[in-house]
């Protein structure tokens, strides 16, 4: 496992941006209302937001981006560094990270760069920020994570198309020598890489003739290899295996307790995985909040959505596990000790 800690490090604010349009599961008539309801049930996913065509997930972080630093009252031009933690790029080039560094107004010296991480990628973007800011050569950054997964799902799939939201968010995040340290514990299994996976599209499997047909992988599951493909069992067995370990090993070795995080924020994958976790762990229901009932599983940001949808008022000088997990595969955990943070009610775009 990989271990370490980034000092002088404060998280100043985060928002969060959903598109307006709602789908509801409730009307997800591609299933029988017996099985609709037996997927709400184990994932406690009701409704979620969908992009329309065109919308980005550089549209939604540009979104939650201005208003934060508008109500932080942070200058653009003293932004040093710019992380977009995203599976979903406007383009297979340029970065999106650049051309969110252009339409935000932020300053050529600053640097810009994504990070094709999903589930995982909160925990991994932050660690990335911090250990860029944590020696006070730059003193202000943007953590943009987020997708729009959407696209990529498909409507005659069960297994994907009741699950997946879109969202984006944005976490200031500057040099503070009074910020207690952020202890992170990171790990990947590239062994499971095809456990989530988009097949064609990329340089292993380019855009092909036979791309777009239509195939059947089991009752109510079709599907093109360009769509999203999900096992759930072996997410499953992963999901209640690593991450309790995970979460277990950065408690130890930073002498903490279960009983002294405030608030455990995981990765909105479902209800089923998050409630098995947390019972093996012995977590209080209360110290586990859910945005995923309204806004589903929205990848890199559903730990920040979670935060600004469930429990924006009660995060100052709190003492926060955050642990994503999934895509990869790649899971890790960070403790974070929060000061007088901003956090912003979801904004609708």
């Amino acid at each position: 496992m990989s271990f370490f800690t980034c000092s002088n490090i404060r998280l100043a604010g985060i928002a969060s941006s959903v598109p307006k349009k709602v789908v509801k599961n409730s009307e997800y008539t591609y299933v029988g209302e017996d099985e609709r309801n037996f997927l709400m049930k184990t994932t406690g996913i009701v409704e979620k937001r969908h992009a329309p065509s065109g919308i980005t997930t550089t549209d939604l972080g540009e979104k939650a981006a201005n208003e934060l630093l508008d109500q932080l009252g942070w200058k653009r031009e003293d932004i040093d560094i710019l992380v977009l933690v995203t599976q979903s790029r406007d383009y297979y080039l340029p970065s999106s990270a650049i051309i969110l560094q252009d339409r935000l107004g932020l300053p050529s010296t600053c640097m810009a760069f994504d990070v094709g991480l999903g589930c995982s990628g909160y925990v991994y973007g932050l660690s990335i920020i911090s250990k860029f800011l944590q020696d006070g050569q730059l003193k202000k950054g943007l953590l943009i994570a987020g997708d729009v997964s959407t696209v990529s799902t498909n409507f005659e799939d069960k297994s994907t198309y009741p699950l997946f939201g879109d969202a984006a968010t944005a976490t200031a995040v500057c040099y503070d020598e009074t910020a207690e340290p952020i202890a992170f514990e990171m790990e990947n299994d590239g062994s499971g890489y095809d456990t989530i996976i988009i097949r064609d599209g990329g340089a292993k499997n380019q855009l092909n003739d036979s791309t777009t047909q239509m195939k059947n992988y089991g009752p109510g599951i079709n599907r093109t290899m360009k769509d999203l493909e999900l096992n759930g069992l072996d997410v499953f067995s992963f999901s209640i295996k690593e991450p309790p370990k995970n979460i277990r090993s950065i408690l130890q070795r930073t002498n903490t307790e279960i009983s002294d995080i405030d608030y455990y924020v995981f990765h909105q994958a479902n209800k089923l995985i998050i409630e098995t976790i947390r019972k093996k762990l012995k977590i209080e229901k209360e110290k586990v909040p859910y945005s995923l009932t309204y806004y589903g599983n929205t990848s890199s940001a559903s730990i920040p959505l979670t935060i600004c949808d469930q429990i924006k008022d009660e995060v100052k000088h709190k003492r926060i596990l955050f642990c994503g997990f999934g895509v990869g595969l790649s899971w890790g955990s960070c403790i974070v000790n929060t000061k007088d943070i901003l956090c912003l009610t979801p904004i609708e775009f």
